[in-house]
């Protein structure tokens, strides 16, 4: 099947289609005229890449997560720990973000938001 056809299927844009064969995710095979030719399997690693992508896994971890995924012999204690490590990321994401909203909260709490040019706001980003 054609790109365009691969995208619509992956949920992928065809430009990171494209990127993902560059870096060696994928490796459609090519017809005589030049065009790539996606298979079933190939659509298969590109909704793979997608879902796992959304899921907030890295392209380094994504080619480790194919790599087990065509490993019929992985041992799922590898899977379960990069997901586990990726649960690790996420929750420090989510304290860094209430501490970045605790923080413009404090800020906002500060300012009298009135036609004045006085700005306690403006006054703490200009702090050193």
């Amino acid at each position: 099947m054609n790109i365009g056809e691969a995208s619509r299927r992956s949920d992928l844009a065809a430009k990171t289609i494209r990127y993902y064969e560059d870096i060696n995710l994928i490796s459609p095979v090519r017809a005589e005229n030049g065009y790539r030719d996606y298979s079933e399997r190939d659509i298969q690693r590109l909704q793979f890449l997608q879902r796992a992508r959304s899921l907030g896994f890295s392209i380094d971890e994504c080619r480790s997560l194919l790599s087990l995924y065509d490993d019929d012999e992985r041992d799922s204690a590898s899977v379960k720990s990069m997901t586990l490590e990726k649960i690790c990321e996420v929750d420090e994401k989510i304290r860094s973000l209430q501490g970045l909203r605790a923080t413009l909260s404090e800020l906002a709490d500060t300012c009298h938001g009135d036609g004045r040019p006085e700005c306690p706001i403006i006054d703490q980003l200009a702090r050193p």
